[in-house]
């Protein structure tokens, strides 16, 4: 089914190589500035397409090959569109609408420092005042937390025995009194994408503000988090492809010939084509809104692990010429991959659990 989009992405492809160019990708990695004048330009020439969700994990993967840090920055602008998008009001779905215009940007804030991996256990609160909620607590490594115009943010609006129940999705206008956004810098990879760790201190919320219905939000996490794990699968494929294409030209024009790195060749290239394989079968369902965790999960797990095999192989390969900044990007870029979106083990928990599930 995804043979119609061969043209566009033909598109992406030429505009990443046009664009991302050495000197461009490695200002921003060492400045660690976010891109706005590529999102604007990307924006301008149809790059990236929310409406289309395989035009969006097409996007990627094509950006991704040729540098993550760049490719990943033009595309998280919209990071927690789904959550509107699928359970939002009206007025929330109209604010959407100015995100995808380029008019705002946006981010998703759910990751706490006392525990990334436990979202039904985050202590962020929203609780019920009259008619207003009031917001407190503390995220961490928030993708565009110091750029965003608005947040979701999933916060506790109830007690409940159940650690599921009891949490609440809001969108959050950051200009609002008791916001607090501290850009993270010095970090290994991705490093023109902005991360930040975020305070909210008695933010004042009217019940407009929230998204979906109350108690709802750890199960409309659960959802977007099984739709956004493709698009990390995606990341990962275009990352390994892009340390492939380094690779084989190293090799072919070295005149390489020895087995042990025809078979690392062979290793990475077999590797790369599983993860395409499992990544655009688990799009096929997800597309087709009959999603299966266990196979999004299979693609982002053995993808984020696909990334950083195949960065390690091309640092290895090219020895002495992996010292250069471009493959050395690769190998940083590659290993966020096993971490953000659920870590590997995470994703291994979910595929053991169905798989126990079935017969």
């Amino acid at each position: 089914m995804f043979e119609e989009y061969d043209e566009y992405r033909n598109k992406i492809r030429e505009f990443a190589l046009k664009e991302f160019t050495e000197d461009v990708a490695a200002d921003y990695d060492r400045k660690e500035a976010y891109p706005d004048e590529l999102r604007k330009k990307s924006l301008s020439l149809g790059i990236v397409d929310m409406q289309n969700p395989a035009k969006v994990m097409i996007g990627i993967e094509e950006l991704c090959r040729v540098d993550a840090g760049l490719g990943i920055a033009l595309t998280t602008p919209y990071f927690g569109s789904e959550v509107i998008m699928l359970f939002g009001s009206d007025a929330q779905k109209a604010i959407l609408e100015d995100v995808y215009k380029g008019k705002y940007i946006l981010g998703l804030s759910v990751t706490e420092p006392s525990g990334g991996s436990d979202v039904a256990g985050l202590k962020t609160t929203a609780k019920k005042q009259g008619n207003k909620y009031i917001l407190n607590g503390s995220k961490m490594f928030i993708t565009n937390g110091s750029i965003a115009d608005y947040l979701v943010v999933l916060a506790r609006t109830s007690e409940d025995s159940n650690p599921h129940h009891g949490l609440s999705t809001f969108l959050v206008n950051t200009k609002l009194k008791g916001f607090k956004a501290n850009k993270l810098v010095d970090k290994l990879g991705v490093r023109a994408t902005n991360t930040a760790e975020l305070q909210f201190n008695n933010i004042e919320l009217s019940e407009d503000d929230l998204i979906g219905e109350e108690g709802k939000g750890f199960y409309y996490i659960m959802m977007f988090f099984n739709i956004s794990r493709i698009y990390v699968a995606a990341q990962s494929l275009g990352i390994a492809r892009g340390a492939f294409d380094k690779i084989k030209s190293y090799i072919k024009e070295n005149n390489i010939k020895d087995e042990e790195s025809m078979f690392r060749l062979s290793d990475v290239g077999t590797r790369i084509e599983a993860t395409r394989q499992m990544t655009y079968n688990a799009a096929t369902y997800l597309f087709e809104f009959k999603p299966k965790p266990e196979l999004t999960s299979m693609a982002k797990a053995y993808g984020s692990e696909t990334a950083v095999y195949a960065a390690e192989s091309a640092m290895e390969i090219l020895g002495d010429h992996s010292a250069y900044e471009d493959v050395q990007r690769i190998f940083r870029n590659a290993k966020i991959m096993e971490i953000w979106e659920g870590t590997s083990e995470i994703e291994k928990l979910v595929i053991a659990r169905y798989i126990l599930k079935g017969e």
